[in-house]
C-alpha cells in the first residue's frame, strides 16, 4: 500500500494546488507501476477527485472512490449558496471533466459498481465494518 500525503499537510512540505496534488499523485503511480503492474487506486474525499484524473491518465487495475464529488465549486455552492464560491475558488477539482476518460478508456466493460454504507457519514465511513469489507471485496 502505497499512500500520498498532500502538500502542505501533516509532515509535508510545500503548498497544496490541484495542479501540484494530480502531479505528485501521478508521478507516485509511475513510481509504483515500475514494481507493480496492477494498481488499485483508491480516494476519499479530496482524494476522490484525484483518483479519478489518475485514472484518466494512467492504467489503474481498479477504481475505488469514497465519498466521491463532481465538483468543489458545486459543493461549495451547495454549503454556501449566497456566496460566489465559482468566483472564489481557484482549485476546482471538477472529477467530472476527468470521469469519462476513466470509463472510455480503462473501464468501459469492467463491471462497476455503487454501494452506500448505511448511517455513514463523511467523517465516520471508516468507522463502519461494512466500509472495510467493501473494500476487501470485489466491485
Amino acid at each position: 500500500m502505497y499512500l500520498l500525503h498532500y502538500r502542505g499537510y501533516g509532515g509535508s512540505s510545500g503548498s497544496h494546488s490541484q495542479k501540484a496534488l494530480f502531479a505528485d499523485a501521478v508521478t507516485l503511480f509511475d513510481e509504483v507501476h515500475t514494481k507493480h503492474p496492477n494498481i488499485d487506486i483508491i480516494g476519499r474525499s479530496l482524494g476522490s477527485g484525484i483518483a479519478v484524473y489518475v485514472a484518466s491518465r494512467r492504467p489503474a487495475a481498479r477504481l475505488v472512490l469514497v465519498t466521491p464529488y463532481d465538483s468543489f465549486v458545486e459543493l461549495a455552492q451547495l454549503q454556501f449558496p449566497y456566496i460566489p464560491v465559482k468566483w472564489l475558488l481557484r482549485d476546482r477539482f471538477e472529477s467530472w471533466r476527468f470521469a469519462p476518460q476513466v470509463l472510455r478508456s480503462r473501464f468501459l466493460k469492467a463491471p462497476t459498481s455503487f454501494k452506500i454504507v448505511a448511517r455513514a457519514g463523511h467523517n465516520t465511513i471508516s468507522n463502519h465494518p461494512e466500509y472495510m469489507e467493501l473494500l476487501e471485496g470485489s466491485p
